[in-house]
Parts: C-alpha cells; structure tokens; sequence
C-alpha cells in the first residue's frame, strides 16, 4: 500500500517538529510513505471564510498531488475533513472521488486501516485529550456526549496503550475549543473565553500535557497557556505515539 503524506500548510510553516513525528510514526510502522513535495494548502481556510469557489484552484492541485496513492494520511482532522466533505465543489471525476474515499486522519488511519492500537510508545505524563468538532462529529472519530452512542474513541485506544501515560477525565469531554478557524478572528471575545474554559477544565483535571490531533486546536489553547502562564504543555498526538521515553 503507497500512502501519500498531507501535511497541512499551517503544520509544515508554525509545527515542522508534528510533520517530523508523523513520518516517523508512519515508517515505524513499515508504511510505505511518499510526500508530493508540490503540495500545498487544501483550500479550507478559503471555504470556512464563504470564498469557496475561489479554493477551486488549491482543491484541484490537492488532487493532481495525491490522487495515484491508495491511501493519503493526515495529522489534522479538519483538513481531511475538508477533502472528504467540501471536494464536491469540484468536477467528480475518478480522481477526485478516489481521494475524497481514501483520505484518512492519522489516527483513524493506524486503528482501522493498519488495524493496531499499541504502537510501543511509552510516556509517563498526566495527559488529557482535545477532541476536535471536525474530528468527532465530522469525521466519527469518537462517540459524542450529545448522543446516546456505545463509548468508542481512536485517539483514546492509542493512547490508552501508551506505557506510562495517565489519561485524565475531562467534565467537558467533548467541548469546542473556541478555535474555528476565522471564528477566531472575527469573534474573539467568544474564542478566548471558550478556550479558557477548556483548559480550566484541564487543570481542574491534574492535566500536565494536552494533546489532540487537530493542532489548529492546541495552537489556540497553547497561545492562551502561554499568555497567561499556565503550568500547561501542548503536543500533537503524533509526537506521544512517536515518543519512548
């Protein structure tokens, strides 16, 4: 199986240290990976903004850029989220909908394409999980407290296997961050406020590291940490299923 790895534009730019640790987790696991060096921005800043007819361009690269892999892998949900679900402003060619079928986020990819949970990392820290909106009721990712779904989470079944780790219970599991994209910008007050709330909620839970697999999500909660000093570290779930500590 030849994967074609996605790295998101705000990933390869702020978090080349997250691009790093998803290669390696990737090979480690004997995958075999190739990177399109002529990749570029999926286009979903364009369509969460209403310019989607002008992300045509950037969609339809994404497509010439991945469309002979079997399957492409991501570390940010809601950047596959945005090929899998917002590619049907494209033509639907053979191409377009063999990439849209076959895009995986990275977690979802190691526990139901590669079928495994432990992957031998080990990292002895209190840690809690951010779960995204775009992952957990975009792509399925886990099951929702709105919903009287069986309890189920890929990120949880990896990190449950991860020696020394201590996943800590959250009281609002499954909130949003407040990130959203240009909601951020052009509603700052509500952003910061709910981001400041989860991670109130992570303190309250002896949190010592958050982590997440959208890292748009941890850049907004890690800018308000840091702001305001709080005794809080953020990593990409890639880095802690890629650490043996």
């Amino acid at each position: 199986m030849r994967v074609g790895l996605f790295i998101p534009c705000y990933i390869n730019q702020l978090y080349p240290e997250v691009a790093i640790a998803t290669l390696e987790l990737l090979e480690k696991l004997k995958v075999d990976v190739y990177y399109p060096s002529t990749q570029t921005c999926c286009g979903q800043p364009l369509g969460n903004s209403g310019y989607e007819e002008d992300s045509k361009g950037a969609c339809q690269l994404f497509v010439e850029n991945f469309k002979e892999y079997d399957c492409i892998v991501g570390p940010s949900g809601s950047c596959i989220y945005h090929v899998k679900k917002h590619f049907d402003i494209l033509e639907q060619t053979p191409d377009v909908v063999k990439v849209r079928n076959n895009a995986y986020e990275l977690c979802e990819f190691i526990v139901k394409v590669l079928g495994k949970t432990d992957l031998g990392a080990s990292f002895p820290h209190k840690v809690g999980l951010h779960k995204s909106c775009h992952g957990l009721r975009g792509l399925h990712l886990g099951s929702c407290s709105e919903r009287m779904d069986p309890h189920f989470s890929t990120e949880e079944d990896l990190l449950n296997n991860v020696k020394g780790l201590e996943l800590m219970k959250l009281n609002r599991e499954d909130e949003c961050c407040g990130f959203g994209g240009t909601f951020s910008v052009f509603e700052e007050a509500i952003s910061v406020k709910m981001g400041k709330d989860k991670i109130q909620d992570h303190l309250n839970s002896g949190v010592e590291v958050i982590t997440g697999a959208d890292h748009s999500c941890l850049m907004h909660l890690e800018g308000l940490i840091n702001r305001d000093n709080k005794p809080l570290k953020v990593m990409h779930i890639a880095e802690i299923l890629n650490s043996t500590i």
